[in-house]
């Protein structure tokens, strides 16, 4: 179907809703380089305007990615929930923006969009966020309540959680256990001790989950612990009895993206399936952990939908979130600004980017968290790290990423650090998951207000993880 708007003297026209989505998205390098951007900033407005105005039905009868070829179309359309979608079948896009708004703002907002969440695709989700100014996207985002649990729970309102992240260049286990005694001082790691491995022998990913693990047990911490390895490892290494908590996988949006990683969905249900069976939880069952970035399906050349045409990289971003609904996961979160600047090229794009992926996982009931990140070669700093960390948590950022000094020796990136967390955590007055923030204060890290406090770690009882 084509689709025209009138606009400042001018017919602009849109072959099909693959290329009205394109062209409707706020300007990015990726979606210049896939030639799906608008070619300027009227038709951008041209765009939006034409896309305020699609049904949303429209979403179930032309689909963005065949499902004939894509499994990921398949799963997504095959999940959706007509009863929840029924409330707002009639609307437009531009409806369902003013509507989301309007929720928003009520009293029962959580609940309300808790309900909606099933019945919308994550196509209806990406477009309504394309009419979304910044505010509007932390509005509903700081609206949605989506709670998840294992050791820690996690998404309680006036909460907000990180990720530990003590990464090492050779995997060093002394590095790993210094990283993460430094974090833990800072209060860190109460949604996850996760490492990035530098090598993903099967041997290295086992040496690791077991220093983590005995940390965790020696000192008796509520939390979880992963070794982000591929799924296929990670399968393996639970049939071999090691100390798995959560199971972690990359995903994408796209069939062929998925294809790239290694990954299918038959082996997320095998995983999915396996861990459930460890039953490692102590106040909740969730244990998958998914990380998605706008971009990958681009960079995996897997971006292209119905008629052969690039598919905007947000609403790749997306359906990646469509897929990780299906398996309830513990924790997802985007690495916003990682790919690099071909995708997201400067602070303002990789800001934008951040609220939209954040209120799209929320909106589609995920708990979700970001990466507050950026690579060296673009052209961003922390300034811009600083302002979207703030207004991801305003918005109610599940989690966020936190690593030594804010850079990651391993990786080559930079991320937020453990000080940073305390700093939006103090200006916000957010604290840390419950039984976490309770084992701080148990163990003298903590004041009974969750402050964290300057403690010697010579004096500390965690002085025994740097030996």
């Amino acid at each position: 179907m084509r689709y025209r708007q009138a606009l400042a003297g001018r017919t602009f026209e849109f072959d099909g809703l693959v290329d009205l989505l394109g062209r409707a998205s706020p300007a990015r390098s990726g979606d210049r380089l896939a030639g799906c951007g608008a070619q300027s900033d009227v038709e951008r407005a041209a765009a939006r305007h034409a896309l305020a105005d699609v049904p949303l039905t429209r979403f179930l009868d032309e689909h963005v990615v065949p499902p004939e070829t894509d499994d990921v179309s398949r799963l997504i359309l095959d999940r959706h929930d007509t009863d929840a979608f029924a409330p707002i079948r009639s609307m437009t896009v531009g409806e369902l923006r003013d509507h989301l708004l309007t929720v928003a703002v009520a009293p029962d907002a959580a609940t309300t969009l808790a309900r909606l969440g099933p019945g919308l695709l994550p196509e209806m989700v990406a477009a309504v966020s394309k009419l979304m100014r910044n505010q509007d996207l932390v509005t509903v985002g700081a609206a949605c309540r989506v709670t998840t649990a294992f050791r820690t729970t996690l998404g309680l309102p006036g909460r907000l959680s990180t990720r530990l992240q003590p990464n090492h260049p050779t995997d060093d286990p002394a590095g790993v256990a210094t990283s993460v005694l430094d974090g833990l001082l800072l209060g860190s790691g109460d949604a996850v001790i996760g490492i990035n491995p530098a090598s993903d022998s099967p041997e290295t990913v086992t040496r690791l989950l077991r220093l983590l693990d005995e940390v965790r047990e020696r000192y008796e911490i509520p939390t979880q612990s992963c070794v982000l390895t591929h799924v296929t490892t990670t399968i393996d290494l639970m049939e071999a009895g090691e100390p798995v908590d959560l199971v972690f996988q990359s995903i994408a949006g796209t069939q062929g993206a998925n294809n790239g990683f290694g990954v299918t969905i038959a082996q997320l249900a095998e995983a999915h399936a396996a861990v459930q069976e460890l039953g490692r939880g102590t106040v909740g069952t969730q244990a998958m952990y998914f990380e998605t970035g706008q971009g990958s399906a681009l960079s995996a050349d897997a971006h292209h939908g119905t008629g052969g045409r690039p598919v905007d990289q947000q609403t790749l971003e997306a359906r990646a979130y469509g897929l990780a609904r299906a398996f309830d996961p513990f924790l997802v979160n985007t690495v916003v600004g990682f790919i690099g600047p071909e995708y997201l090229y400067d602070g303002k794009q990789i800001v934008r980017a951040g609220l939209e992926d954040h209120f799209c996982g929320k909106l589609l009931g995920l708990p979700m968290g970001v990466d507050v990140c950026y690579t060296n070669h673009a052209e961003a700093d922390d300034d811009d790290m600083d302002t979207l960390l703030t207004l991801l948590g305003v918005a109610g950022c599940t989690f966020v990423i936190a690593v030594p000094g804010a850079d990651d020796v391993m990786l080559g990136y930079q991320s937020t650090s453990f000080h940073d967390a305390l700093y939006v955590r103090r200006v916000l007055g957010k604290r840390p998951a419950p039984e976490f923030e309770a084992w701080l204060q148990g163990v003298g890290l903590a004041a009974p207000d969750g402050r964290i406090l300057d403690v010697d770690p010579s004096r500390s009882l965690l002085k025994e993880l740097v030996r």
